[in-house]
C-alpha cells in the first residue's frame, strides 16, 4: 500500500471512530441512559444548577413521572392527564425547546385506579434510531416512527391489573423490546418483536410471593442485560425476588429471594462483576450473578437497610455505591461490605434516581431541589443546592453539554456551555 492510500485509510478510520463516539454521545436512549447506570460521559456538571445556566423551559401539560430520553435533536417523554382518560407522547426540539409534536397515544374511557404518588405515565420511553417505543402498562405499548411520527405498531392486549398504576420501563436489547407487567392479578415478563410488535416469548414469574395479597406481589421495575459467564442474562427484580433469563428466549436461569415489594430500581453491575439490586421496601444487597437454580442461600454477599433508598436506583463508582434514599439521606456505602462510608440527612424526599460525570453528583429533591456534591469516600461535600419552582420524580437525561431536567410541570434544558 503505497502512503497516500495509508494515510487516507487511516484517516478515514480516525474520522469514523470520531464520529461514532461522538453520535453515542448525543444518545440516552433509555432509563438511566446508554449504559443504563446514570454515568455521563459528555458533560460536567455545572457548579450550581439555577438560572444562569438555564437554556430554555417548556411546559409539559398533565402529569407523568418518566423520565426523558434522547436521540440526535430529539427529546421525548411522556404524560398522561391526571385521570389517566388520556395519554400522551411529546416530541421536543433540544436546540429550541420547541415542541416538534405531541401525540395523544391512548384515550381511555374508564382508566384504573392509580395512586397519586404514582401517574399513568411513569414508565420511560426507550429510543433508537427512526424510532420510539412508549410504554403505559396494561393500556398500551406503542412503536412511533421518529421522522413521520406515525404509529408503527401498538400492542393494547397485554393484561394486568397495575391497581396503583404502571411505572416499568421496555428496554431494547437486539431485535427484542422487552417489559415486564408485574400486577397484583398476575406477573409476568415479555419480549415483543421491535419491528412487528409481536410477541416473541411470555414467560411468568415462576416465584413463590409466600402470600395470596395480590398488593404484595406487585413492582414497578426495568431490566438490565449484563453478560455473566460469557453469555448475556436479563436479571429483572420483581416483589419478594429477583429472577435471572435469557434474553433471547425468556427462559429463567435463577432466582434470589431478598423479600420486598414495589420494586423499582434498576439493577446496577459493579467492576468485580457482582450486581447491585434494591428490593423496593428499603434494602439493597449484593449478589453473585453467576449459577442457576436457586441461588438465595449462596450467592447474596450482604445485604443492608439502613438510610436505603425504596424508589431511587444507585450510582456504583469503583468501589462505592452512592445513595439518595427517600428521606433525604444521602450515603457512601463501600460496595465490598455494604458498610456506610458516610451518611448525610440533607432533609426533603427523594425518587429520582442520580447521575454521575466522573468527579460529582447530581441529586433532585421532589421539593425542587437541586443538590450538586463531590464524589468523596471520605465525608459528604457539597457543592451547591438550588431550588426549582416545583420538584422532580423523574431521573435527568444528557446530551452533549445538555443536561435535561424533568420537574412536575416544566421541561428544563440545562446548559453548560
Amino acid at each position: 500500500m503505497n502512503p497516500t492510500k495509508s494515510t487516507i485509510l487511516i484517516y478515514s478510520v480516525l474520522l469514523f471512530c470520531i464520529s461514532t463516539t461522538v453520535f453515542a454521545q448525543e444518545n440516552w436512549p433509555e432509563f438511566r441512559g446508554p449504559t443504563a447506570d446514570g454515568i455521563v460521559t459528555t458533560m460536567s456538571i455545572p457548579d450550581k444548577i439555577n438560572s444562569d445556566v438555564v437554556k430554555w423551559e417548556k411546559d409539559i401539560h398533565g402529569k407523568g413521572w418518566s423520565s426523558p430520553v434522547i436521540w440526535g435533536k430529539q427529546v421525548w417523554l411522556t404524560t398522561a392527564r391526571e385521570d389517566g382518560k388520556t395519554m400522551s407522547a411529546i416530541c421536543v426540539d433540544i436546540d429550541s425547546g420547541k415542541i416538534v409534536r405531541d401525540l395523544v397515544i391512548h384515550e381511555n374511557a374508564e382508566p384504573d385506579f392509580c395512586h397519586s404518588t404514582n401517574s399513568y405515565a411513569s414508565s420511560t420511553p426507550a429510543i433508537e434510531e427512526g424510532k420510539i417505543y412508549t410504554h403505559f402498562g396494561k393500556y398500551g405499548t406503542t412503536c412511533i416512527d421518529t421522522a413521520t411520527f406515525e404509529t408503527v405498531w401498538q400492542r393494547t392486549d397485554f393484561e394486568c391489573d397495575h391497581f396503583r398504576g404502571p411505572a416499568a420501563s421496555p428496554i431494547i436489547y437486539k431485535d427484542l423490546l422487552i417489559v415486564a407487567f408485574d400486577g397484583v392479578d398476575q406477573q409476568y415478563v415479555v419480549g415483543m418483536n421491535k419491528t412487528t410488535g409481536k410477541t416473541v416469548w411470555k414467560t411468568k414469574r415462576e416465584i413463590d410471593y409466600g402470600t395470596d395479597v395480590g398488593d404484595r406481589m406487585k413492582a414497578y421495575g426495568t431490566g438490565a442485560i449484563f453478560e455473566v459467564d460469557g453469555e448475556p442474562l436479563l436479571i429483572y427484580p420483581s416483589a419478594v425476588a429477583t429472577v435471572a433469563y435469557r434474553p433471547l428466549t425468556g427462559k429463567p436461569v435463577w432466582t434470589i429471594y431478598h423479600g420486598g415489594m414495589n420494586a423499582s430500581a434498576r439493577p446496577v453491575r459493579a467492576k468485580d462483576g457482582n450486581v447491585i439490586l434494591s428490593n423496593g421496601m428499603g434494602s439493597i444487597l449484593s449478589i453473585n450473578p453467576s449459577g442457576k437454580g436457586d441461588l438465595t442461600d449462596s450467592n447474596i454477599n450482604w445485604s443492608m437497610t439502613k438510610g436505603t433508598p425504596r424508589k431511587s436506583s444507585q450510582i456504583v463508582i469503583d468501589d462505592e455505591i452512592y445513595m439518595t434514599a427517600d428521606k433525604g439521606i444521602f450515603s457512601c456505602v463501600d460496595l465490598k461490605t455494604g458498610q456506610p462510608k458516610w451518611q448525610e440527612r440533607v432533609g426533603g424526599a427523594f425518587a429520582a434516581s442520580s447521575i454521575f460525570d466522573g468527579q460529582r453528583l447530581l441529586a433532585l429533591s421532589e421539593k425542587g431541589e437541586a443538590y450538586v456534591f463531590k464524589r468523596n469516600g471520605t465525608k459528604y461535600e457539597e457543592v451547591s443546592k438550588s431550588k426549582f419552582a416545583d420538584g422532580f420524580k423523574a431521573s435527568p437525561a444528557v446530551s452533549g453539554d445538555n443536561l435535561i431536567l424533568r420537574s412536575f410541570s416544566k421541561l428544563h434544558c440545562i446548559s453548560n456551555k
